[in-house]
């Protein structure tokens, strides 16, 4: 398999479907002798619960124009949200002390390089949209199409921009002195609305804007970086210059609660170190795209974000950080340019919200179309389409529908919160999956499964990467049902604190609830089985769909 295939001929009508066994078979990108090919204009019937291997089904009409620089700011955009700008205090309230709130940042980093690491190795393999989607497929074959299911579930029905959509809109609203719950959630909506209209219709230019954005937000996050090397010398508007770094670490707090909350927010502010695969079928160059853009954006960003928390700790004092109902750059700001220069931050952390959002919408359209593309979920055709506008319009709209409902939805308080947090326990069950996967990749040969007997990625992750990555992933699923300590601690004032991971739990039962329904139960009273078979849409996107077929 290549990855400069060249884009699939038109299918033929008339032509019978030839049927092809065993896609698995194939280990990697060097080994063609069983790859699916449909430059032979034909249908093709597909006898395995697994998407084929070759590039071309993976090739969109609008062909690899992503760039590397443009690779880079979609996982420097992901990234860097709201975190870096708020999380500082949360995290030393958790840990008790500066010096381990500073070494749960470089955790932060080192669990972000690592998941980088397994994903790329599947993302070398499977340079098309979708991440995981491909990755799970590939690991877990039986029952058929029961992982896409549940995946899908998930995927499709939780919206990971609500948060950053929301937090643009608060403090936009600052800037201008003010505070109104309904007009951030306005300014949420406007936009989520312009982000899909830019992705769906202006694809070049919603990239360029991404790029500057994400320039822009690294410009803050320098700027604050050296600013608190003036910090260290003592150079701020206090009369008193803060003391942190004497005892960093008294206090420091061992609770297993306060451990997964430091972990989760720390892991939580490097979100996104995956966010290229799910658009890597329009990136130039993927392999060696994936060997750059991720190493440089998490050097960028990790190195920044050490940083940027040296320098709050400088400017703020601990009982400031500890105690203030500000977020901490703020605090920093106000320390080191005066009371006025909070408005110009509010605009700093609102254009660094919106470039988040531009950068989800992107990135779960393309999710959202390669569900369509596999064909298992409702509404294949429609979301794996690339009308009008040779983008995923109906993946994004998807996406933007489902983020819509979660910001204007829920009222304020904890049941905003809740449904806030859904996306997070999500993610770790799905890492979980991946990582416990390429493990098996790691074992001798003879123990290997099917799958990973040839298993020859241009990338590799390392094994001990791959060990570290899967230990901590395993954590964060089982850790977050211990329940807090002190009632202070809880995240939510009235609901049980567990109620998000045993919600997100439920998603995935739905979707193999739906797996039952769809592939099982209805073939079985309506004497038929389904049958997958690979093609293509008018406008040239790949697509299989679900043909039925009678037993006789």
């Amino acid at each position: 398999m290549s990855t400069n295939a060249t884009a699939p001929a038109p299918l033929e009508s008339g032509k019978s479907a030839a049927t092809i066994t065993n896609p698995g078979k194939t280990g990697g990108i060097n080994n063609n002798e069983d790859a699916f090919d449909l430059k032979a204009g034909t249908a093709v019937r597909l006898e395995d619960g697994e998407p084929p291997l070759d590039d071309s089904y993976g090739e969109l009409p609008q062909g690899r124009q992503l760039g590397l620089v443009s690779a880079t700011f979609l996982i420097v955009n992901r990234i860097v949200g709201t975190g870096v700008f708020a999380t500082t205090s949360t995290i030393l309230a958790q840990s008790g002390s500066v010096g381990m709130s500073l070494i749960y940042w470089a955790i932060g980093a080192a669990i972000a390089v690592t998941g980088y690491l397994v994903y790329a190795e599947f993302a070398s393999v499977f340079p098309r949209n979708g991440g995981e989607l491909n990755y799970l497929q590939h690991i877990y074959k039986r029952p058929k199409y029961f992982v896409a299911a549940i995946y899908g579930a998930q995927a499709l029905l939780l919206g990971q921009a609500a948060g950053n959509a929301y937090t643009a809109g608060r403090y936009l609203i600052r800037a201008g002195g003010a505070e109104s719950e309904w007009g951030a959630r306005s300014i949420g909506v406007g936009v989520l609305l312009t982000a899909l209209i830019v992705h769906g219709s202006l694809l070049k230019w919603g990239l360029r804007f991404q790029n500057v954005a994400g320039t822009l937000k690294l410009a803050i996050l320098v700027l604050i970086a050296v600013t608190g090397f003036a910090a260290l010398g003592g150079h701020t508007k206090l009369d008193v210059q803060p003391d942190n770094f004497s005892n960093a670490f008294e206090g420091t707090r061992s609770d297993t609660y306060g451990i997964v909350n430091c972990i989760y927010n720390a892991v939580w502010s490097y979100v996104g170190y995956s966010n290229l695969m799910y658009g890597l079928g329009e990136v130039r160059n993927p392999v060696r795209t994936l060997r750059i853009a991720g190493p440089l954006a998490l050097l960028i960003v990790s190195t920044l974000y050490m940083l940027v928390q040296i320098a709050y700790f400088a400017a703020v004092p601990r009982d400031q950080v500890a105690g203030s109902t500000q977020i901490i750059a703020a605090l920093f700001f106000q320390n080191m340019f005066g009371s006025s220069s909070a408005k110009v931050l509010c605009v700093f952390v609102a254009i660094s919200a919106i470039a988040n959002v531009f950068s989800v919408v992107f990135s779960q359209g393309r999710l959202n179309q390669a569900l369509g593309r596999d064909g298992v979920v409702p509404f294949s055709k429609i979301l794996a389409s690339n009308r009008p506008f040779k983008s995923p319009l109906a993946g994004l709209a998807w996406h933007v529908i489902v983020t819509l409902v979660i910001l204007l939805a829920p009222p304020a308080g904890d049941a905003y919160s809740f449904v806030l947090n859904l996306s997070s326990y999500p993610l770790n069950v799905v890492n979980v999956g991946v990582s416990l996967g390429l493990l098996t990749a790691y074992l001798p040969q003879s123990l290997r499964p099917q799958w990973a007997k040839e298993w020859r990625p241009p990338i590799r992750a390392t094994l001990p990467a791959v060990i570290f990555f899967s230990l901590i992933s395993l954590f964060l699923v089982i850790a977050p049902w211990v329940p807090p300590k002190k009632a202070e601690d809880a995240v939510y004032d009235h609901l049980w604190y567990g109620i998000a991971n045993a919600v997100s739990i439920g998603f995935f039962l739905l979707g193999a609830i739906y797996w039952l329904v769809w592939y099982v139960i209805l073939p079985r009273f309506g004497g038929y089985r389904v049958v997958p078979v690979q093609t293509k849409l008018d406008e040239g996107s790949p697509v299989t769909v679900f043909e039925r077929e009678k037993i006789l």
